[in-house]
């Protein structure tokens, strides 16, 4: 499966990534870093993920990193980060309909 990153997916991981570098730069780094290699799994096992319990969909799944959630579209021989969120955030609709705008 072919890994493709929405820009709102991306300005997630930066804007989330700047607020951890305030306080602790190296640990920004390693967030980052893990991010990209939970979401390697989805390549080889696109199901892996947890279905969303505030969507009901099948093909939109989460990947659950410490306090963070790495939400994804499944498709045809795509996965699609839609985007990032901390856990305790509200996941807006737009999120999920917006992510390549």
């Amino acid at each position: 499966m072919k890994i493709q990153w929405s820009p709102l997916a991306v300005e997630r991981i930066g804007e989330i990534s700047d607020y951890i570098a305030q306080d602790n730069p190296m640990a920004a780094e390693r967030w980052v870093l893990s991010i990209f290699d939970r979401v390697e799994q989805v390549q080889d096992f696109s199901e892996s993920g947890q279905s969303l319990p505030e969507i009901n969909r099948k093909d939109i799944r989460q990947l659950v990193i410490a306090n963070y959630r790495i939400i994804y579209r499944v498709e045809p021989k795509v996965v699609s980060i839609l985007t990032v969120r901390h856990s305790r955030q509200i996941l807006p609709d737009e999120d999920i309909s917006n992510a390549w705008r």
